[in-house]
């Protein structure tokens, strides 16, 4: 009788049926909840790629630079575009020097000029990171706080914020390795001071975050994969190696955000404190200090506020950004690249529709917008509530120009209809006028008359005036009409008043009606 090991060895199985047995167990374990990825196990072995970080960065942007060409679409946050513009300048190229410096000598431990900015919701800070991150050429990945937990983040953890720049580069991990993190909401993974319960989990995810922050090397399969981890099983089999894909965050720069509103009442206490005494400013409540308190943020204020001191050193860099008013939201909308607006230009451009904005209508905008208290994201909620059914009607008309004035930002569902009203008399004008010959006019009584008409009957003003002037093409031609005016009378009766109007002109012009004869 063979022994154990001897019946092993008679048969080693290949990778496709290592393949089946594994997902015939998931199938029997789990049901139809779990797929498994098919690898591509037929495939030769290419062998391992070596991915070498580069010799140089392709970068030499001066901070004035980028700090111009941040100032041509971010408006009303000057110097948190000087902070940020000059630092992130600095940081790329210091590490295109340190490429060129030997390894012996380059410094112990690395400080990176990773990035904290504090403000309100809609003031520009995502878009200013999204903005640079194209004008370098580095892949650019944005998380939200809210959605990590110590134990993971969507079936993974911090780590897959890094895989998803390997992802965004297209597999070059070179390029990932010089990319930006953008993670918003970061105020609300600080810790309330109660350790138990939730806030455990928070301070896990900070100190998560640390090694990342710092340095750090990130497997590319994350251990919870398990279809990553079953190909890797199989390409031991096949190789009797495993390759396994690294990307180094040394060079990565993490850039964090959140409004922090409860911080600025933590800065007011220290800096009370320390002006006790006579003569002591005490700092006022009002809207328009809120911005000169938070500049005054120091590392003792987001400890207390919940953060770790270790995960605030990490973050040596803090741009405040100050709420926008009126007169902020109104320039953010006269700035030639802004994307509220040319984001309408573009949604109408594609009905062929051409749209311009009035001075006094941007104005009028930004107002509404302010009192929202969302930042620029209330221009583009007021835009869409005003102009939604202008987006919506105008592409069924033959309307290719569309003036957003004052009166139909105050006024839109009116604007709309005198539109409407007018291209439709337009048309039933020009078909008039291309069959008879004869040119067709309104009194404005007469079309408040049809208005009111096509309302009760719910027909738009071309169809109400085809059906009240059917035989009038015809009839005003019989009388050598060349032109025509309808007025309120007409209309309350179109077809007698047409009668009349043939039998008085051939009494006073029997001539016409001779000719008619003879034709």
């Amino acid at each position: 009788m063979k022994n154990q090991d001897e019946k092993m060895s008679e048969k080693i199985p290949n990778p496709s049926e290592i393949q089946k047995e594994i997902s015939d167990f998931v199938q029997k374990k789990y049901g139809g909840r779990v797929i498994l990825q098919q690898p591509d196990i037929d495939r030769e072995d290419e062998g391992p790629k070596s991915y070498e970080r580069p010799s140089s960065v392709n970068f030499d942007l001066k901070p004035e630079e980028l700090e111009s060409f941040l100032k041509e679409y971010v408006v009303g946050q000057d110097k948190a575009i000087e902070i940020i513009a000059t630092k992130i300048c600095t940081h790329f190229n210091r590490m295109k020097l340190e490429s060129t410096i030997e390894e012996e000598k380059k410094i112990v431990g690395n400080i990176k000029s990773n990035i904290l900015m504090i403000g309100p919701t809609g003031v520009g800070k995502t878009y200013m990171i999204k903005l640079i991150a194209k004008k370098i050429g580095v892949p650019f990945v944005k998380g939200d706080a809210t959605k990590f937990s110590e134990t993971g983040y969507v079936g993974g953890d911090v780590e897959e914020l890094v895989r998803d720049l390997v992802r965004i580069a297209d597999g070059d991990i070179k390029l990932a390795e010089y990319g930006i993190i953008y993670l918003d909401e970061i105020d609300k993974i600080a810790s309330s001071g109660i350790h138990y319960g939730p806030d455990v989990s928070r301070t896990g995810v900070q100190r998560n975050l640390l090694k990342l922050m710092e340095e750090a090397e990130v497997d590319l399969k994350a251990p919870h994969d398990l279809a990553s981890q079953m190909e890797a099983a199989m390409q031991v089999q096949r190789t009797g190696k495993v390759e396994r894909k690294k990307i180094n965050t040394k060079n990565i720069l993490f850039v964090v955000s959140g409004a922090f509103s409860e911080l600025e009442d933590i800065i007011k206490k220290r800096m009370n404190k320390q002006k006790i005494g006579f003569g002591a400013e005490i700092l006022s409540e009002t809207e328009d200090n809120k911005y000169h308190i938070l500049k005054n943020v120091k590392t003792e204020d987001l400890v207390k506020f919940g953060f770790e001191s270790e995960f605030v050193g990490r973050l040596p860099v803090i741009a405040v950004f100050n709420d926008l008013d009126v007169e902020g939201l109104y320039e953010i909308l006269k700035n030639p690249n802004s994307s509220v607006i040319q984001g309408k230009k573009l949604d109408f451009k594609s009905y062929g529709i051409d749209i311009e904005f009035e001075d006094d209508a941007l104005r009028l905008i930004a107002e509404m917008a302010h009192r929202e208290k969302t930042g620029a994201r209330g221009l583009v909620s007021v835009c869409e509530k005003i102009l939604m059914k202008f987006e919506k009607k105008l592409p069924s008309t033959r309307i290719k120009k569309l003036v957003v004035t004052k009166s139909l930002i105050e006024n839109p569902e009116k604007e709309l209809e005198k539109l409407l009203i007018k291209d439709s008399m337009k048309r039933f004008q020009e078909e008039f006028l291309k069959n008879s010959g004869i040119v067709i006019e309104f009194s404005d009584t007469a079309v408040r008359k049809i208005v009111n008409m096509s309302k009760n009957d719910k027909k738009d003003f071309y169809t109400i005036c085809k059906e009240l002037f059917k035989n009038y093409e015809y009839g005003l031609k019989l009388i050598g009409k060349s032109s025509f005016k309808v007025t309120p009378e007409i209309i309350k009766d179109p077809e007698v008043h047409l009668n009349n109007l043939i039998k008085e002109t051939y009494r006073v012009h029997p001539e016409l009606k001779n000719n008619l004869l003879k034709e």
